[in-house]
């Protein structure tokens, strides 16, 4: 398989500069690329290496010129590789039907595109859209609903009532609808309270490996529109995630807590429960998050506070082993004026005696 430069354009909404005719079999970073592939470039010092490479054509935003390669100029050079990416590389297709080895209830009902691989049990009343897939050892409990275009990647796990829309994407070993983790305390032990919601993940979603999101204790756990989420994220019972957003790696969502849209979570942060986080707020890694924060906020830290203090303070904290170094030097400065002071009010003392003996 080939494209052209030419092909290539009108789908990267890019302009051709050179022979739009080249056959490129490939694409590849510009340390790798081979004659015949294509490669990008975002700056100035990215195209100097495109231009020493072996590409043959050079994707790139900007007023950059080759002599010797075709340049594919774009808008934006990354948004353009993302776009380009599946035309070199077209996802895997899956066949359609259903493995023998699955276990499909009766009463399921599976779109005729769909795929179905080994060692699946679909539950009763699933209802499965068209072109979806399960790959492999997946288990879809009873009154699930698939969209289209759906993919679940091996081990993947859906609880009862789960609600997925279409073109969704769930890597393996993510468990969907899981107990949410409720406890009262009643005559000294802890009684488990019923968690007898379900999960709703809305349309183009991106899930990764690894991921726990839990059912509502009544209500609904959901996943807005367009979200993608890292590996090793868990979302507890009734956390409501905005469109648009993103939520990075090693993050723990308490229950009940709202996000806005186009928020951003950054790795190892901790939420804690019944939380406003507002639209496009940003949360740094490794932050504790305690309190809401307002739309556009972006905080920091443990407790999270906002970003510009937080700083400040990770500033301050960095020169307390030179602050104490001066204040210990200050010390003992104050320590020998002190001793020359009460030397000197000893001596003045003595000698005002001998004075007035003498008178």
């Amino acid at each position: 398989m080939f494209l052209t430069p030419a092909q290539l354009a009108e789908p990267l909404q890019g302009h051709v500069i050179g022979d739009g005719n080249v056959r490129l079999t490939g694409l590849a970073s510009a340390d790798r690329a081979r004659p015949g592939e294509l490669t990008f470039a975002e700056n100035a010092s990215y195209f100097a290496a495109a231009e020493l490479s072996q590409a043959s054509a050079i994707l790139v935003a900007g007023p950059f010129e080759s002599s010797s390669k075709v340049i594919i100029r774009v808008a934006d050079a990354r948004v353009a590789l993302a776009r380009a990416l599946p035309l070199f590389f077209p996802p895997e297709e899956f066949p359609n039907g259903i493995h023998p080895s699955a276990v499909i209830a009766d009463s399921a009902w599976i779109a005729p595109t769909a795929h179905i691989g080994p060692h699946c049990v679909v539950g009763p009343r699933v209802r499965m859209g068209a072109r979806s897939v399960l790959m492999g050892g997946n288990h879809i409990g009873a009154d699930c609903q698939l969209g289209d275009d759906v993919c679940l990647f091996p081990n993947v796990v859906l609880y009862r009532k789960s609600k997925l829309g279409h073109r969704i994407t769930i890597h393996g070993g993510t468990v969907i609808g899981s107990d949410g983790f409720g406890y009262v305390l009643d005559e000294m032990r802890h009684r488990k309270m019923l968690q007898l919601g379900d999960v709703v993940i809305h349309d183009d979603v991106e899930i990764g490996a690894n991921v726990s999101i839990d059912r509502g204790m009544l209500g609904s756990t959901i996943i807005g529109h367009g979200t993608k989420i890292d590996n090793l994220v868990h979302i507890a019972h009734s956390v409501v995630v905005g469109r648009h957003c993103l939520i990075l790696g090693q993050v723990g969502f308490a229950g009940s807590t709202t996000l806005g849209d186009y928020v951003v979570v950054a790795s190892q942060s901790g939420v804690a429960d019944h939380l406003k986080i507002g639209n496009q707020a940003v949360v740094g890694a490794k932050s504790g998050v305690m309190r809401d924060i307002p739309d556009g906020g972006r905080v920091l830290g443990i407790p999270a506070a906002p970003d510009r203090q937080a700083k400040r303070q990770m500033i301050a904290l960095q020169q307390l082993p030179e602050l104490l170094r001066r204040t210990r030097e200050l010390e003992k400065q104050v320590q020998e004026l002190s001793a020359l002071c009460r030397a000197y009010d000893k001596s003045s003392s003595s000698s005002t005696s001998k004075l007035t003996a003498t008178k």
